[in-house]
C-alpha cells in the first residue's frame, strides 16, 4: 500500500509502505474511504514538535472493514465504519464514565493517511453505519472522527446551554465545528473570533451570529463590550497557544466555563489569575467515541454538514501539497482520497 511519512519539518512524502496486519485479537483492518490532514499535524510539520525518526502520519479516518481479529464482533468485513483518533475498549471505567479518550487501553491513531489502516481496540472504537452512505456524506463523517467530535467536546466542556452566549477562539476546522456544536446545543449568540474572510463566511453559515477580528487584549475587550462588560457564558479554546488560552480565560464571565481542546504548545496558566477569575476550565483530548452515534446520525440525516470544512480535495499521492496548503492558510482542511 501507500501512505504519508514525515521525515523532517516541511518534509512529508508519499511512499510505498507495508500492508497493516492483525496484531491483536481486538484489531481490525480498514480500507480507507477518505482521510485528511489535521491542523494538529502542522505542529511537527512546522517544527513545533520534534519529528524524530521518519514515521507515518494521520489520525482521522472512515472506511470499509477488510478484516477483524477473533475478539471483534461489533463490526464485520464489508461494513462502512467511523472511528476516533483515540481508540478505546468502551468497557473500562473511564469509558463507562464517558471519557473514552482516557481509556485504560487507549492508543492514539497515527497511521491514517494511507490506503489501509490497522485499528486497535476495534470492538469499542468503530461504529458501523446501517448501510454504505453516499460518497457526498463521507467528508462529514470523516469530520466526525475528529474535528466535529472535538468541536462538540469544546462546546460540551464549556457548558454551552440553550439561550447562552458562546465564544469560539480559533477559526480552524475544530473552531468552525465548535460553532456548529454551539448552535446545535442552543446557544442564542455565537461569537466567532476570526480575521479571515473565507472562514468568517463559513462560520456564519455554520451559525455564528457575530464575528470579532481583534485578538489578545483587544479581542477580550471587544467581547466584554459585546456582553455588557461581563464576558461570555461559554468560551471554546480551539488553538492551543498561550495567547489563545489567555484570551479564552479572560473572555469568560465570572462563573462561566472554558472548554480547551487545542493541543497546547508552551501554554502556561497563571494560578493566581485562574483563582480570581473564577472560571470553570475543562478540556483535553475529545471523548469522540461518546458522541459518535449521535453525530453520525446528525450527518446522515443532513442536520449538520461539518464536511464543509474541507475546502481542498487532493489525491492521497499529493499529501505533501495538502500539508503545504494548510500551512500557508490557503486551505482550512485538506481531504485526501486514496
Amino acid at each position: 500500500m501507500h501512505g504519508a511519512m514525515i521525515y523532517a519539518p516541511g518534509d512529508v512524502r508519499f511512499e510505498s509502505l507495508d500492508d497493516p496486519k492483525i496484531l491483536q485479537p481486538t484489531d481490525a483492518i480498514i480500507r480507507t474511504a477518505v482521510t485528511c490532514v489535521c491542523g494538529s499535524d502542522l505542529w511537527p510539520y512546522r517544527g513545533a514538535e520534534p519529528v524524530g525518526a521518519p514515521h507515518p502520519m494521520g489520525h482521522e479516518y472512515v472506511g470499509f472493514v477488510e478484516e477483524v481479529g477473533s475478539a471483534v464482533t461489533s463490526v464485520t468485513p464489508g461494513q462502512f465504519v467511523v472511528g476516533s483518533f483515540a481508540t478505546s475498549d468502551n468497557t473500562c471505567v473511564n469509558c463507562q464514565n464517558g471519557f473514552q479518550s482516557g481509556c485504560l487501553h487507549r492508543e492514539f491513531m497515527s497511521t491514517c493517511q494511507a490506503d489501509y489502516v490497522r485499528i486497535p481496540n476495534a470492538q469499542g472504537t468503530l461504529v458501523a453505519t446501517d448501510e454504505v452512505p453516499g460518497e457526498e456524506l463521507w467528508p462529514g463523517l470523516l469530520a466526525v472522527s475528529d474535528v466535529m467530535g472535538t468541536g462538540w467536546w469544546a462546546a460540551d466542556a464549556a457548558e454551552v446551554k440553550p439561550g447562552s452566549t458562546a465564544v469560539v477562539v480559533g477559526d480552524g476546522a475544530v473552531g468552525l465545528c465548535g460553532v456548529i456544536a454551539a448552535r446545535e446545543m442552543g446557544a442564542e449568540r455565537i461569537i466567532a473570533m476570526t480575521r479571515h474572510e473565507s472562514r468568517q463566511k463559513l462560520a456564519r453559515e455554520f451559525g455564528a451570529t457575530d464575528i470579532v477580528t481583534e485578538r489578545g487584549d483587544e479581542g477580550v475587550e471587544r467581547i466584554k463590550e459585546m456582553t455588557g462588560g461581563i464576558g461570555a457564558d461559554s468560551v471554546m479554546e480551539c488553538v492551543g497557544t498561550s495567547e489563545a488560552m489567555r484570551q479564552a480565560l479572560q473572555s469568560a464571565r465570572p462563573g462561566g466555563d472554558v472548554g480547551f481542546v487545542g493541543v497546547p504548545h508552551e501554554v502556561a496558566v497563571d494560578g493566581e489569575e485562574l483563582f480570581f477569575s473564577p472560571v470553570g476550565l475543562r478540556g483535553g483530548p475529545a471523548p469522540v467515541r461518546r458522541y459518535l452515534p449521535d453525530l453520525i446520525d446528525r450527518v446522515l440525516s443532513r442536520r449538520i454538514d461539518p464536511g464543509k470544512v474541507f475546502d481542498l480535495t487532493l489525491p492521497l499521492e499529493q499529501v505533501a501539497e495538502g500539508y503545504k496548503a494548510m500551512d500557508e492558510r490557503r486551505a482550512v482542511k485538506t481531504l485526501l482520497t486514496p
